[in-house]
């Protein structure tokens, strides 16, 4: 297996129906997707919530995260979209920013709430597990796109990269780091976190719901903080064209600000408790 994954070009198109092309980017996608639902559903039976409450969310966060995804990434790759109107368009080849889907799906939980008047907090919370487990999953759809992979390596876990896919100055390079599969591991212990979590706040203040409701702001900082400290560190090994200040990429800018604000939060909790 592990020879065949080191030699392997993988295909960014699984299925083919005459004119019709399902990629595995579209599949990993759906499949993310579905798989959150699935958590969110079971998540919202402890506490009490209706899984028809849970679906009509699932709609707004999908169409919100995917519209915020690609606005932002079209505006980390703005220099080539502003050459390629079309391309911004054209989701299934990658190009779906998580920083941008989380600004899309607060915003489209927001509207929700409102709308419904309900706590953003609690299903902002419930639904984070998913998100995470969405993500480790979504992002083997990077592995088949070729795309967002990191520096060469000669580590017998390096995966090969198309030469038309390689930046100009990693031309001569073939084997690079896995990135999108350290980010799926990282995403996956996330999960398990925020799933243990869960299961103790239940647990532990099942006859205190002011308690329970408290630790669904933890929960949702906890996520924060872990994605936002995992983040920052694989950008240090990305080579996917980003912005940069100060020389330093703009994800672990924004993954920086999100771990202080976070940190601050915490503190100011405590002090508080």
């Amino acid at each position: 297996m592990q020879k065949l994954l080191y030699n392997y070009y993988p295909e960014p198109i699984l299925l083919s129906f005459g004119p019709i092309d399902i990629h595995w980017y579209g599949f990993f996608m759906v499949t993310a997707i579905l798989t959150g639902l699935f958590v969110s559903f079971k998540l919202g039976q402890l506490y009490k919530v209706k899984e028809e409450t849970i679906l009509d969310l699932a709609f707004y966060l999908v169409i919100f995260g995917i519209i915020g995804a690609r606005i932002y990434d079209v505006f980390l790759e703005f220099p080539y979209y502003a050459s390629n109107l079309l391309d911004i368009f054209k989701i299934w080849q990658g190009g779906l920013a998580i920083h941008g889907g989380l600004i899309g799906g607060a915003t489209g939980l927001y509207f929700f709430t409102k709308k419904n008047k309900l706590s953003f907090i609690k299903l902002a919370s419930i639904i984070t597990p998913g998100l995470a487990l969405g993500q480790a999953l979504g992002r083997f759809g990077n592995y088949f796109n070729q795309e967002l992979f990191g520096l060469p390596t000669n580590s017998p876990w390096g995966i090969p990269i198309s030469i038309i896919n390689r930046p100009e100055n990693y031309l001569n390079s073939t084997h690079f780091h896995p990135t999108f599969f350290y980010e799926s591991i990282g995403s996956l212990i996330i999960f398990i976190v925020l799933i243990f979590l869960h299961k103790k706040n239940m647990q532990k203040n099942e006859l205190n719901k002011e308690k329970i409701t408290k630790n669904f702001t933890n929960i949702i900082l906890i996520y924060l903080l872990l994605y936002s400290i995992l983040r920052f560190i694989l950008e240090y090994i990305r080579i996917d064209y980003t912005p940069t200040l100060f020389e330093v990429r703009w994800p672990q800018i924004i993954s920086l600000i999100i771990i202080i604000t976070c940190i601050f939060k915490f503190i100011k909790k405590e002090s508080k408790s």
